[in-house]
Order: structure tokens, then sequence, then C-alpha cells
């Protein structure tokens, strides 16, 4: 009966969000859990966006300082290079890009901004060009399908939520940086067969431009950020088809985009009202595959605003609750080499709404709805709309002051001519610090997702939705172990396994493409990580960190008649993904001479380009080296050559990607005191 009080007290009340309030002494904190937890107990600002609750689930975060270090072109980029996610790209920067997760690709990943979501309600992907890396604090990284932080629906590889910068420091703060890529210019040979003389051009081939300003008070703050790059993509590549260097062309990109956020203190000195809009523009060409010199022109426009009120405390000392309302607009026109252009014009309104009552000591009540309402005027899908969200309720228990068990169910809804208007999805997660050093972690839990638009309505080029497709659907669980040693080490183990069944893919008969829910697969898979720092108290540098990470990823593709027998993968996901990276530190704290090294490598394993196993890609390693360098407190300089060995490799069939590319910049960053 309580826990039913609780939900329809979470329905009926005002929304808002959390600062904290004690919970006791709870779980015994490790300075620095491996799973990167921020922290185990509640300490800080917000129920989700501002601090990392205690959680069962594997889950990584990127700081700000980390993504200031790495000088990654995009999202994609900074996520292979820091947390060696897997990437699947059409080709340079501003191409088409998935994320990979626990071998699903970003349809199947939930990916949010400051906690709500943001996935193409048209294709279930995620447009990462839309992200400006100079606006994000951090990047929370929750794997497989056991999210209880959120409670998002289409989890199935796991969530990604990126957090954009929020309250400034006191004073204020006004810089920029800029930088060019260099692509690696040389003899080719055109389509026809003659000989292409270099293009040196191609040493100016990316440029972009960032700049940002901010205002910090006692009780507001204020920030805004600016960012435009040009694309040539041009690059040399290896045709592997008649084993000719050709050059690449018709991937050009111009796009720009930028960002406010308005934080302001409530009287009660608790509560904050956080307000943020960002906008982006990007005209790109997209070529065919191949080298062919045919190619697309695509124009995006994307619109983003958001309310959201965090409130520490609500009636009382031991409730909390945080709310958003956000809206998003997306325009996409597609004008395809041949044939008649395209239009999608998609809009979505989001509430969401996340409450916390400490009710206990030992017993955490968590609960929450969210609502979304998509609508769609396509060309090729016509006019579309739908209800979708759910209602959610999660309990924390701790019987020990070592263990945490943390049970949750969340009523996912759809709207009228859904195949199953309601589904309930429950997790399961045990967390017990065996000691200071030793924490083990269990999930076990149900993936669900909906079909997107596309799926359901598509209507062109010969290719037609399915009306009558049901959700997809799963199962999973995972097991973790950390262990820190002598402070400055971890290392990091998981075991995965997960099923889904009724995935929906697209095949061909006929000549007429439409969607099946035809999906069934199993994963097994490990994840491994290993890292620290070693200290060097005497001489110019002052650390070296060194990280070692390894994924095993079996994966069995049970559909079309196959079976595990058959030994069929999941197209385009690696069996083995080994990361690995060292770095060096030198300089005074003041950053008067600060600066660092380093040095990257990942490496992917053969990969398959469709079902039936036929086509693989080899396997490819890229290196990459990072090189900072401040010259002031106030100025610094940065270079990074990416694919250094010149690797010429696909990451999706018949698109090459770039070999050697060197990135050279500046920033500037000034900050002063400001009224208080």
């Amino acid at each position: 009966m309580l826990p039913a009080l609780i939900l329809i007290l979470c329905i009926l009340c005002p929304l808002y969000s959390q600062e904290d309030t004690a919970q006791g002494e709870g779980i015994a904190a490790l300075e620095e859990d491996f799973f990167d937890d921020d922290i185990f107990l509640m300490e800080g600002e917000g129920l989700t966006v501002t601090v990392s609750p205690e959680t069962t689930q594997q889950m990584k975060t990127v700081t700000k300082e980390e993504i200031d270090a790495v000088h990654a072109p995009d999202l994609a980029s900074l996520l292979q290079e820091t947390l060696d996610l897997g990437v699947t790209s059409y080709g340079g920067y501003g191409s088409q890009t998935d994320i990979n997760m626990r071998g699903f690709d970003s349809e199947r990943i939930a990916f949010l901004i400051d906690g709500v979501p943001a996935n193409s309600p048209l294709s279930g992907e995620f447009d990462i060009s839309m992200i400006d890396l100079n606006n994000i604090e951090r990047i929370e990284v929750i794997y497989g399908g056991s999210d209880t932080k959120y409670n998002v629906s289409g989890a199935l590889g796991g969530v990604i939520n990126i957090i954009t910068i929020k309250k400034q420091k006191p004073g204020w703060r006004l810089g920029g940086s800029v930088t060019n890529t260099s692509a690696l210019p040389g003899v080719y040979r055109e389509k026809d067969g003659s000989k292409g003389s270099p293009h040196f051009e191609d040493l100016l081939d990316t440029q972009n431009a960032a700049f940002f300003a901010g205002f910090g008070a006692e009780k507001f703050s204020l920030s805004a950020n600016l960012f435009a790059n040009r694309a040539g993509n041009h690059f040399l590549y290896r045709d592997t088809i008649f084993e000719k260097t050709r050059r690449k062309e018709g991937s050009e990109v111009w796009d720009t985009g930028a960002s406010v956020s308005f934080v302001r203190n409530l009287p009660d000195d608790y509560s904050k009202l956080i307000v943020s809009t960002d906008f982006y523009y990007g005209d790109k060409n997209i070529p065919t595959s191949g080298y062919s010199s045919m190619a697309g022109k695509q124009n995006d426009i994307s619109l983003r605003q958001n309310i959201m009120l965090d409130m520490p405390r609500v009636f009382r000392d031991d409730l909390a609750t945080e709310a958003s309302v956000s809206y998003s607009w997306q325009d996409l026109g597609y004008d395809p080499p041949a044939g008649s252009g395209s239009l999608h014009d998609q809009h979505s309104i989001t509430a969401i709404n996340r409450w916390s009552w400490y009710m206990m000591e030992k017993l955490t009540f968590r609960s929450g709805w969210d609502y979304r309402f998509n609508y769609l005027d396509s060309t090729e899908n016509g006019l579309r709309s739908r209800h979708e969200g759910g209602v959610y309720l999660t309990a924390e228990y701790q019987p020990h002051k070592t263990f945490l068990i943390i049970p949750s169910v969340k009523a996912v809804f759809s709207g009228p001519g859904s195949a199953e208007p309601v589904v309930a999805v429950p997790k399961l997660g045990f967390l017990w610090n065996v000691n200071d050093s030793l924490s083990l972690k269990n999930n076990y839990f149900r993936s669900f997702k909906h079909p997107d638009f596309e799926d359901l309505y598509w209507a062109g080029g010969g290719a037609y939705g399915n009306p009558d497709l049901r959700p997809e659907d799963g199962w999973g669980g995972d097991l973790g172990a950390a262990y820190r040693f002598k402070k400055n080490w971890n290392i990091e183990g998981v075991f995965f396994t997960q099923w889904t069944n009724d995935s929906i893919h697209w095949y061909g008969a006929g000549g007429v493409w439409k969607p099946q829910n035809v999906g069934e697969a199993i994963f097994f898979g490990i994840n491994a990580k290993a890292g620290g720092d070693i200290p060097l108290p005497k001489g110019p540098f002052k650390k070296i960190g060194l990280s070692l990470s390894y994924q095993y990823l079996l994966s069995y593709l049970l559909s079309y008649g196959y079976t595990y027998d058959s030994d069929k993968r999941i197209p385009y996901m690696p069996t083995h993904s080994i990361g690995a990276s060292v770095s060096l530190h030198w300089g005074a704290a003041n950053r008067e001479n600060e600066g660092s090294l380093l040095i990257s490598g990942h490496y992917e394993s053969l990969r398959y380009a469709e079902t039936a196993n036929i086509t693989a890609l080899d396997p490819c390693f890229l290196l990459n080296i990072t090189v900072n360098q401040h010259i002031n407190k106030n100025i610094s300089a940065f270079a990074v050559g990416r694919n250094i060995l010149n690797t010429s490799y696909e990451s999706f069939n018949d698109y090459p990607m770039p070999g050697l590319t060197i990135t050279i910049g500046m920033r500037v960053n000034y900050e002063g005191i400001g009224v208080p």
C-alpha cells in the first residue's frame, strides 16, 4: 500500500529537483570508485543531473578536464578516445555516426541532455554533430539496460547523459579556441584512372572556432557558447576493390551552433531554476558509397529549450524533487543525388518529474514519471503523432552499512494504436562494499523499446514501414567487481549477458524493403579496465598515467533461421576491442607552464557488414598523440595527431575513414572577480 501511495503522490505533486539530505552513515564510500559513480552517497546537488546517486550499475564519467585535454572533433571521437566505446561512421566530420555499447547501436542507446531524452522520434538515432563539446560539464555513461537512475525507455545497450555547463563559479570568464586540421596530401587516381596531383589545400582541410562567456554571482549565473566548423573532409584512402589510392570528395560540411544557460537561486537558497536553450544548423554534403563523386545534400536545423526546477527540500526535509519541461524541434531536409528531395519536421515536448523520499536511515524511495509528445510532418512518413512515457518506483534498501539492494519497476506506456499500450519493465540491483578496497555489483533487468516512426510508417523509394511491428524486448544481467589498491590504482571487471527478441530489421524481397520483428540475438561479454597514476615527486614531471581496457563480445544472431551452430555475429560489432593510453604531466599547479602528453591506441577485431557474415571489415588499430601546453595561466596551445600510422580502414562498409590528420590549435580563457 505504501509504494502505491508514493506513486500517486509523484503523479499529483508539482515538478521539481533535489540537492541532498543526509541518509545517515550510508555505505562507506570509496575515495574514487572505479565504476565512476561520482559518490556512493548523495552529497551535492540534484537528483540526477548534478550528482550521481548510489547505484549498482556499471557507470563511467567523462570529466570536463578530460574533454578539454582530448580536443576531440565530436562526441563519438571523444567517447572512443576516453572510454574506448565502439564507433561506426560513414566518414569524416558531420557524417552519420553510431556509438555502440554492449553490441547495440545508437538507436538502442538512450541519449539524454541534462536528463532529458534526445533520441530522434523519426529514426531513433542521435545526431552527434549538434553537441558543442565546449558546452559539456561532464558525460555519464551507464552500461546495459539496468538504468535505475534516469529510468528512461529504449536503453537496451545503455544510457549516455550529456550534462551541459550549469552554474558558473563567482566572477566572469571569457575565452575561445581556434583549430585547424590538416589531411595528408598526395598523388591519387581519379575515377577515370588519370593521375591526380597533390591538393596542398588539404593542409587547411578543417577549421573550428569556438567562443564562450560566463558570469557567476551569489544568486545567479549566466553562460553562453558559440561554435562554427568548416570541414572539407578531403583525404586520401585506399580503394580496396581496384587497389588504387583515391581522394575523398563530396562530403563537405559547414555547421554552427549556439547555447545559453541561466541559473537562478530561489528565495529559499536551496532551490534553483535552470533555463537553457541551444541552436544548431548544418549544411552537409552526403557522399554515396565507394569512390563515386555523387553526393546528396542535407540541411539540419534544430532548436532545444529546457526549463528545470531543482528543489532539495519540498514540503519537508526528507523529501526532494526535480522537474523539467523541454521542447525540441528538428527540421531535416535531404536532396539525394537523383530523384526528389524529402523534408522531415519533428517536434517533441517532454515533461519529467523525479522524487526522492528519505523515509528512514536504511530506506529511500525514488519515483517519478515522464511524458513525451512527438509530432512529425514528413515527406515519406506523413503527418504522425504519438504520446509515450511511463511511471516508475525504485526502493534503495540498506540492510547493512556495506550492502545495498535496489529493486525498481517502470510502467511504460505508448499512445493509441500501439501493439502493447502498457508494459512493466522491472530491474533489480545489488551493491556490496566488501571492504574499503573491493566492491561487487550485480544487476538483472528487462529492456524495452517502441518502434520508431520510420519503422512504422515510411513509404518511399521502394521501402515501406510496418504499422504492425511489436516493440523490441529483452532480458539481461551483469556481475562486476572493482578493486582499489595503493590508493592510485584500480582494476575493474564486468561480465554481462543479454537476450533480445523482436528486434526490428529491414530486409528486401522482390525489390521491396520492409521492417519485420525478425531479430533475435543473445550476447555474452566481458568489460575489463585497469589503470592508475604514478606520482613523480622529483624532476620536471608530476605524474604518469596508465590505462588499459578490453572488451570481449560474443554475439549469436538467432534470426533468419540461424541457430547457435550457425555461429553468426551481429553486424559491425567486433569480438575484441582493446584500448590503451599513457599520459605524462608536467608543470606547476598554477598552470603557468603546465602541460601533458597523451598517447592512446584503440584496436577492433574483424567485423561483419551484414547478417550473413559474408562481407568482413578488416581489423584496425588507431594510434593518437595529443600534446597540451599552457603558455601562461590564460593561454594554452595544443596539437593532436590522429591515426598517426595512417591506417587505411572502413568503419562502415564501402565508406572509407580518414588517414593521418594533424590538428593544431590555441585556447584562451580569461577569468575575473565579479560583483557578488
